[in-house]
């Protein structure tokens, strides 16, 4: 190009099928000026690599399954942007979403990165995908826009800011997890603003099972991120997914389960169950009065049973990320005695001689 780029936009692909094309599509379809756009094939094994030439991508290739992390490296690495701009490969950016995303950059110039959240009408028909989808909506349209962490699925970060922190942690992050909230809390760390930008949306096209949407939120991002957590208890802030209401709502909806069992054997535990249900309905009033306003009162109404166990396994995820850390912990400890073991030796040794 001519001149520096303002925006370098990368995407990440492997096997991106129809939701990629459609993702190639809006962004051929923006009207940004000053801006690049790079595609890394995280090794595909269809066609996503020569559809993004198609479509007037630049296509850079990591030879072979390294990560989605990986791929935003490759990329970053190659770009000539100002700024760069990931986006997922499942996600549609919305017809305005780019020439926002860059309004708001210009705007505010101090900003070291901006991300913006999913819209409300997830291309996915099924139940489940629409649940997610618009969860996923909510809690950052309701989350505060001086943020504590980043969103790789649509999110802008200061080309030199990407730089100086390392960009994404691809040793301890090599599948598809938490590598974009990391980076939020070591942009953080390093003194850097992060802005919510709610205005700045995509449609997502990933059509969520109930079987992929246990997995990857207690392996995935619950596990992970409750280790990431308790090695910075700083992060935990009252925002997005950590909103005190939640930490709460985990506690009251096993004391639910437990009442509601221990009930069976004691008739008079059935009232503090109901008592427990009730608590639970009032701390999420808001989410689920969302719900109803946009699928109706019969989507809401299952949409509530999907949320207590989305808060259940929510707690079965923060017990084994505990679990993890103190293991890794009590590890470190072990390894420091050793150590210290060793140099004393070594001394008292270098003393005889």
């Amino acid at each position: 190009m001519a001149t520096r780029p303002f925006l370098s936009i990368i995407v990440p692909v492997y096997n991106g099928g129809d939701p990629f094309v459609q993702c190639l599509a809006a962004i051929q379809r923006s009207r940004v000026l000053a801006w690049e756009f790079i595609v890394v094939d995280d090794g595909s094994t269809d066609r996503s690599a020569a559809i993004a030439k198609t479509f007037g991508a630049t296509v850079l290739k990591t030879g072979g399954r390294l990560g989605p992390g990986s791929a935003r490296n490759l990329g970053a690495h190659h770009a000539q942007g100002d700024y760069l701009c990931f986006l997922d490969a499942d996600c549609e950016v919305c017809p305005d979403a780019l020439s926002l995303l860059v309004q708001t950059l210009k705007q505010h110039p101090t900003i070291d990165a901006v991300f913006g959240s999913y819209d409300d009408a997830p291309a996915a028909a099924n139940f489940v995908a629409q649940y997610k989808n618009l969860l996923h909506h909510y809690v950052h349209q309701t989350g505060c826009e001086e943020a504590t962490t980043f969103w790789a699925g649509c999110g802008a970060i200061k080309r030199s800011t990407f730089l100086a922190v390392g960009g994404f942690n691809v040793q301890r992050y090599k599948r598809p997890s938490i590598e974009d909230i990391d980076l939020g809390y070591r942009i953080r760390q390093g003194g850097g603003t992060i802005y919510l930008a709610k205005h700045v949306q995509v449609k997502h096209h990933k059509a969520w099972s109930l079987k992929s949407l246990v997995k990857t939120d207690v392996f995935d991002r619950g596990i992970p991120w409750t280790r990431l957590l308790l090695q910075n208890k700083a992060n935990f802030v009252n925002d997005l997914n950590l909103q005190v209401s939640n930490r709460i709502s985990v506690v009251l909806t096993y004391s639910l389960l437990t009442l509601a069992i221990a009930s069976l054997y004691q008739f008079e535990l059935t009232f503090l169950a109901v008592f427990s249900a009730i608590w639970l309905l009032i701390l999420n009033a808001n989410v689920y009065r969302f719900f109803r306003e946009k699928r109706g009162i019969l989507f809401a109404l299952k949409s509530i049973a999907l949320h207590w166990l989305y808060y259940l396994y929510s707690g079965i995820a923060l017990l084994l990320g505990t679990l993890l850390h103190w293991q890794y912990v009590a590890g470190q400890k072990f390894i420091l005695v050793r150590s210290l073991k060793r140099t004393i030796k070594f001394y008292l040794l270098a003393g005889e001689l």
